[in-house]
């Protein structure tokens, strides 16, 4: 069955075109645009008009082109800015009319386990116990489960790359004694997590790739914590250009280092960068929503 996907989060909206058959997901397409609808949700409580306005016209554009593209079947999920942002309901008005599509505004707790599901269905041979960090742009969520049986622990905080870097980080450089204070305030939110110990941890999302292409994909707390420290001091771009890495990316990628590192530290696991992820999860999702209806 082909699905797609328009993933509507606080960094971007995406759209993936995808195959399903069984477990397996083959990538037919994807689009993405940098909206951040979590500056909006951050800074005002909710998202503004333009925005608004903005969200529509992308979201009708990859809707044409998921059909065009031969989708059966097309889902919008949106993430925190359905959950952080006032207006949340407006967002699904928008979406649902531009689209003709369902749109779902997920739980944090779903929003694991779908990153969960969508990491592992690509993972060549997964071990016993697998983690899934799924760091997006206004929250973080954390999933721990047997591939067997799915995610038994889930978690989830309001500490996305994005909202990690307007609240708490600003200049650029911003310097040592902020980025210590931002350490700080993610240590504060991640008090309460206590996860298994995995056999392996994937982090995925846009920021956890673009960390993977500056230091490997493969990496421990710290180098995670060395990657930090000299981003408090140097320009970002000194960093990113040479690995291609866009301005928007680039712009959040010392928040979600912080994250990704604090994370490490309480699975007292490396990371490594996933294949797959939330839109993929859904996608498997969908397509057996759409079989069992059928």
């Amino acid at each position: 069955m082909n699905v797609a996907i328009i993933d509507v989060g606080s960094n971007s909206i995406r759209l993936l075109v995808a195959r399903v058959d069984g477990g397996s997901v083959e990538q037919l397409h994807r689009e993405r645009v940098y909206m951040r609808l979590g500056d909006d949700a951050f800074r005002r409580g909710r998202i503004g008009s333009r925005k608004l306005k903005e969200t529509r016209s992308v979201a009708g554009k990859y809707a044409r082109a998921a059909r065009k593209a031969g989708a059966e079947c097309l889902e919008t999920i949106v993430t925190a800015p359905g959950r952080q942002s006032e207006n949340h309901e407006e967002l699904v008005r928008v979406l649902a009319k531009a689209t003709r599509s369902s749109v779902v505004v997920l739980s944090a707790d779903d929003e694991g386990r779908l990153a969960w599901e969508g990491a592992v269905s690509r993972m060549d041979d997964p071990p016993e116990t697998v983690a899934v960090v799924d760091l997006g742009g206004g929250s973080c969520e954390l999933a721990v489960g047997h591939p067997t049986i799915g995610p038994e622990w889930v978690r989830s905080i309001d500490a996305g790359a994005l909202r990690v870097t307007r609240a708490f980080l600003g200049e650029n450089p911003p310097g040592v004694e902020r980025v210590a204070s931002a350490r700080r305030e993610i240590e504060q939110m991640a008090a309460d997590f206590g996860p298994p110990q995995p056999d392996t941890a994937l982090a995925v999302g846009g920021t956890a790739r673009a960390v993977g292409r500056v230091i490997g994909k493969r990496f421990s707390v710290e180098s995670l914590e060395e990657l930090a420290a000299h981003l408090s001091t140097v320009p970002v771009e000194e960093i990113t250009e040479p690995h291609g890495i866009t301005p928007e990316r680039a712009e959040t990628l010392l928040g979600g280092t912080l994250v990704l590192a604090e994370i490490g530290r309480r699975l007292d696991s490396d990371l490594e960068v996933g294949r797959g992820g939330l839109r993929e999860g859904a996608a498997l999702a969908l397509a057996r929503a759409e079989a069992a209806a059928a």
